[in-house]
């Protein structure tokens, strides 16, 4: 518990068995200041992996939730489904490319009154190879379809992400596949709550990614994200018009 929050880690996995333990032990491994663990709580989702991912994680000393329908979205609502009662949730990716302490500034960040703090991997700096050039392009231009549509300049849809769990719930996320990152954050903007980019760091992944790893992960994952984005935004517009329509009558 830090400054009487309490924090849980959610780490969606799929075949990650390489990398999973790596992720769960190093975040366990973070202490504050006053010598508490960061973290209060460390889940696991494994997403129908066929690997041995749930046991290692387990083995690590993560709370371990299976989910067999594929999805990012599937494998968030199941880790949820077994949240223990959290202030502050922080979602990481399990194939290390991540570094567990740059959590810090994301948590200080809800602390200090945000709603929603998102890990900009763009702020931050990449190794060479840990981005593809389809994740880059694809991360730039939804950021810059948000930032026309609503005004609000962002500069990543980073998995890496704390949130603020009565915001989480505001929020009544919908998305089960690859639509969740940019799903939480339109809607964090059109709810007008206060979100921060903190800069965290890249490296090559462990293993394989399922997604930006292949042409169909690929395409999938452009169609989910860019589908989100006009979704939200035509409820947006019609909302509006049936406001205006209520109000002339």
């Amino acid at each position: 518990m830090y400054l009487r929050q309490t924090i849980s880690a959610i780490i969606p996995a799929r075949d990650e068995s390489r990398a999973i333990s790596q992720v769960v032990e190093a975040l366990a491994q973070l202490h504050f200041d006053t010598h508490e663990p960061v973290f209060d709580n460390i889940i696991v989702c494994d997403n129908g992996s066929t690997d041995d991912t749930a046991e290692v994680a387990a083995r690590a000393g993560a709370i371990v939730v299976k989910e067999s329908r594929l999805g990012y979205g599937n494998a968030c609502f199941a880790a949820l489904s077994v949240l223990p009662s959290s202030d502050i949730v922080v979602f990481i990716d399990g194939d290390n490319a991540f570094y567990a302490d740059q959590c810090r500034p994301l948590i200080d960040a809800i602390v200090n009154g945000a709603d929603l703090a998102i890990g900009s991997r763009q702020l931050g700096c990449t190794e060479k190879g840990a981005l593809t050039v389809v994740q880059r392009f694809g991360n730039r231009l939804a950021s810059v379809l948000i930032q026309w549509i609503w005004g609000v300049p962002i500069t990543d849809l980073g998995p890496y992400r704390a949130i603020r769990t009565d915001a989480l719930k505001r929020l009544a996320m919908q998305d089960r596949t690859f639509g969740w990152t940019v799903e939480m954050q339109v809607k964090a903007i059109q709810a007008n709550m206060k979100l921060v980019e903190c800069a965290v760091d890249t490296r090559r992944r462990i293993g394989k990614s399922k997604i930006s790893g292949t042409i169909r992960g690929s395409l999938g994952a452009a169609h989910g994200i860019l589908g989100m984005i006009f979704l939200l935004w035509r409820q947006e517009c019609r909302a509006k018009r049936q406001a205006v329509a209520t109000r002339e009558q």
